[in-house]
């Protein structure tokens, strides 16, 4: 569905980090889907 293709379009730029391309398909999501909006929490775990 959208969100599929909101990472397929996100992971297009291979050079992104996770977070990055994450934040990309989210946003792109927001953008295709009225039920998602571009408020987000990202937690990360550190090595």
């Amino acid at each position: 569905g959208n969100f599929a293709l909101a990472a397929a379009r996100a992971m297009m730029d291979s050079d992104k980090s996770a977070e990055e391309v994450a934040r990309a398909a989210m946003a792109i999501a927001a953008d295709i889907c009225v039920y998602t909006n571009g408020n987000l929490t990202v937690e990360s775990i550190s090595r």
